[in-house]
């Protein structure tokens, strides 16, 4: 059974584990990391620190399947000038691989929408690395569709 929800301050060490495993593993976060500003634990914590203080601008969602943290993703929200409403940027979203294929990622998105819509969203965005042609099949499954833009950072 796989359950999703909000990081709670009681979660947050779950959303920490699972979270700094992706930012130290996953191979094209890494080939991009020295660009959004490759922070460490300390950065990570503050991070899920500010999701808790200031939920009007996201929160972490976390899947667990039977009891065990397996799954997560950040969600920061938008206003689009395009759809006229809020959107959800959608980031970081991370299953360990010993819980991939068994629909952990799919409970993740699918019970995300649901919260999302229940919250007024009308739109998510996401990137996917150039070369991560796995997490594009993945999200296209989802119902995510391919814009013909490139995204660009710029640490300040």
């Amino acid at each position: 059974m796989i359950e999703c929800r909000k990081m709670t301050r009681e979660s947050s060490e779950d959303a920490f584990s699972l979270l700094r495993s992706f930012l130290g593993e996953d191979e094209y976060y890494l080939d991009s990391s020295a660009v959004y500003g490759g922070g460490g634990e300390p950065e990570l914590r503050r991070a899920l620190d500010l999701f808790l203080r200031l939920p009007e601008l996201g929160f972490v969602w976390l899947a667990y399947l039977e009891g065990e943290p397996v799954g997560v993703c950040m969600v920061c929200f938008a206003i689009s000038t395009s759809i006229g409403g809020i959107v959800a940027k959608l980031d970081d979203v991370f299953v360990i691989s010993s819980k991939q294929g068994r629909g952990v990622g799919s409970a993740l998105l699918q019970d995300l929408k649901q919260e999302l819509l229940d919250l007024g969203v009308l739109r998510i965005d996401t990137s996917v690395h150039l070369q991560n042609d796995r997490a594009k099949r993945f999200y296209q499954q989802q119902g995510f569709r391919q814009l013909d833009e490139e995204k660009l950072a710029c640490v300040l």
